[in-house]
């Protein structure tokens, strides 16, 4: 039973299984729940972005649970904070990752400072990541190694971290699924989101065109041979071997063409073949822009664990602490398509350290 002095916890609700199920726990444990929908985008043109039935569904489930839901925009945050510096890192030929950003400046910034207004003590996501709250806050990875999202929520702020639960961080997927089912729950065997409401399942390409003008130009070998035409740097990503369209070059071995770099002063994409190609292993990067879970680095050189794009395994390194919020990464083994603008995220163990924006690589001279 909950009582008017158990602490209060707001529920960001996203319409999925997952917070469905983080409400439904958070009232077995007592405290007293509402829940809180957000909405980040106005634009939907052509109905790709799911918003207006996420909120159906959001309302279904809380209505179900008795507990009371807020709506709130932050579509004008949302393009300033976010978007804005998505758009941009692509203009510079970088690939981003929106949901690191999102998480920090939106979700557990603006979003959770309006559930404190809203009265909250505690602030909730369905995210699977875990927080240990004692004797500093925490983060450490989901219990689900599948579905660990500690790598987005790297750099959420401290302050927010000390009064954030993650519900499900505990739980298998599977019994998340299970729990919906047995309470009946209208979200129980609702398809999991992917990606970023603002893109959904709209071809890719035709959304950034939208923002961003096409600038085609070549595709060269990394040995300067013009191979073909690119429609637009920002199309591609370091790594990419689907829709380069330039199979079946007579002089060249059967072996697939894979992006290995981008020339934006020329607008040209460098491109090799062979997955394990020498000129896309890289044995150290320098990230940008750093944030520490525990406010600073655990000292000014350690090793720890590593990735560098969310599905990566964990990779051993050590990392050096440089000036400005800066530091060099070094890898025991080399890395195959280090991206620009995507995150690279420390590890102890189980407990998330930190990470920064990964601004520059440098290739294995022993590959």
């Amino acid at each position: 039973m909950t009582s008017s002095a158990s602490p209060l916890v707001i529920v960001g609700m996203s319409g999925g299984v997952d917070s469905s199920v983080a409400a439904h726990l958070l009232l077995q444990q007592g405290y007293r729940v509402e829940g809180l929908f957000m909405s980040n985008w106005e634009e939907d043109e052509d109905g790709y972005c799911t918003a207006a039935d996420d909120f159906q569904d959001a309302r279904k489930v809380c209505s179900q649970l008795g507990i009371s839901l807020h709506k709130v925009s932050f579509a004008k945050e949302y393009r300033d904070r976010v978007f804005e510096h998505f758009l941009s890192e692509y203009r510079a030929g970088r690939t981003p990752n929106p949901d690191v950003l999102c998480n920090r400046e939106i979700k557990f910034g603006v979003c959770f400072d309006f559930a404190r207004r809203l009265g909250a003590d505690l602030f909730a996501t369905g995210h699977y990541a875990r927080v240990l709250h004692e004797p500093v806050p925490r983060l450490l990875r989901g219990l689900d190694p599948g579905k660990d999202q500690s790598y987005f929520l790297h750099a959420m702020p401290a302050a927010a971290l000390a009064r954030t639960l993650f519900p499900v961080g505990e739980l298998q997927k599977d019994e998340v699924r299970r729990i919906a089912r047995q309470l009946a729950l209208p979200t129980h065997d609702k398809k999991d989101s992917t990606g970023i409401c603002f893109i959904g399942e709209r071809p890719f390409a035709e959304f950034l065109s939208r923002y961003l003008p096409a600038q085609p130009g070549e595709i060269r070998s990394i040995d300067g041979e013009l191979l073909g035409q690119h429609s637009g740097l920002m199309y591609y990503t370091l790594g990419q071997r689907q829709g380069l369209g330039i199979g079946g070059k007579s002089n060249h071995a059967e072996e697939p063409w894979f992006v290995a770099s981008k020339d934006l002063q020329r607008n040209q994409l460098i491109v090799v073949q062979g997955h394990d190609h020498p000129a896309m292993q890289q044995i150290a990067l320098n990230p940008v822009e750093l944030s520490w879970i525990a406010g600073a680095p655990p000292a000014a050189r350690f090793t720890c664990t590593a990735k560098s794009r969310y599905r990566q395994a964990d990779q051993h390194c050590t990392v050096i602490i440089g000036a400005n919020n800066t530091a060099r990464v070094e890898f025991d083994i080399t890395q195959r398509a280090i991206t620009p603008g995507q995150y690279v995220v420390f590890y102890d163990g189980d407990v998330c350290l930190g990470g920064g924006v990964i601004d520059s690589t440098m290739t294995d001279i022993r590959a």
